[in-house]
């Protein structure tokens, strides 16, 4: 992922006001981040747990989501997969996360959610640049199938969440 300034990714979600976006929360300053490592910048909000972005390529552009995150509650007896990158997790590490939709599906109240890493770092795990909690299940695919299989999951929820006008505003193909 290319690298970009605080005043980008703020301007660059989608689904919150202006005023949102000012107040949130960054990361840590953009320019001591793992560009390299990111298929998608995605964290929570230090200040509001229940709060997390994801910012990423689509097409020429950059775009940007605010989500509201909720954990399941905790156990170790149970496992969930991460629903952008397939790793495998224990129940306390995975969240469901739900972007309100584009314009008047959004307005209505509607979202879109996916179970997650709940830590968003989806692209150091496929990378093996963090190591989960729960040892994984052999997978055929090469680094590079994992990143791009990553990279298809994330750009397939954030087009879902931006063309999400009902069937019958939709113009015919």
């Amino acid at each position: 992922m290319q690298p970009l300034s605080a005043a980008e990714i703020r301007g660059c979600l989608a689904n919150t006001s202006k005023g949102e976006a000012q107040r949130l929360t960054l990361p840590g300053p953009p320019e001591q981040l793992a560009w390299p490592d990111l298929d998608f910048l995605g964290w929570r909000d230090a200040k509001a747990p229940g709060r997390a972005y994801l910012v990423t390529p689509l097409g020429s552009t950059v775009v940007g989501l605010a989500l509201s995150a909720t954990v399941p509650p905790r156990s170790l007896m149970r496992s969930n997969m991460c629903g952008f990158c397939h790793t495998l997790h224990d129940a306390a590490s995975i969240a469901l996360f739900a972007a309100r939709l584009a314009g008047a599906a959004g307005r209505a109240g509607n979202t879109a959610g996916m179970y997650a890493c709940t830590d968003l770092a989806c692209s150091l795990y496929v990378r093996e640049l963090r190591k989960p909690f729960l040892p994984q299940p052999p997978e055929s695919l090469t680094p590079q199938e994992r990143v791009a299989r990553l990279r298809q999951k994330v750009t397939a929820f954030v087009t879902h969440v931006l063309d999400a006008d009902p069937a019958g505003s939709r113009p015919a193909a």
